[in-house]
């Protein structure tokens, strides 16, 4: 495990001096919204990806699974590839008004 995952997985806390310390994880918010009550943000981003357009969904509230779940729906629909992960789907390529308008027809709020 790299130390960058160590630190995600603790919520940040790496060492603690304090002899009665006991790590307990944050809780995990094991149940998703409904998609009525989501407010997902659909945006085309360029940084960071050496010039490649992607679409992102950002805000999606509820178990990584879900969220996988969905970003698969959304990768197949748009015929592309992509990946979920973090709370974000990205979607390879600029497909924002077909990604709302899939969100929309599947019930998603959007901010």
């Amino acid at each position: 495990m790299g130390r960058h995952q160590s630190k995600r997985g603790s919520g940040g806390i790496i060492y603690s001096t304090n002899p009665e310390f006991s790590f307990e994880a944050p809780e995990q918010n094991a149940s998703a919204l409904p998609p009525s009550q989501q407010r997902l943000r659909v945006r085309v981003d360029t940084k960071h990806r050496k010039g490649k357009t992607v679409t992102l969904v950002e805000g999606f509230v509820g178990p990584e699974a879900d969220l996988r779940e969905l970003g698969k729906r959304l990768k197949t629909s748009c015929g592309t590839g992509g990946n979920a992960k973090e709370g974000e789907i990205l979607v390879q390529g600029a497909h924002l008004e077909q990604v709302r308008q899939l969100l929309r027809e599947w019930g998603y709020g959007l901010a």
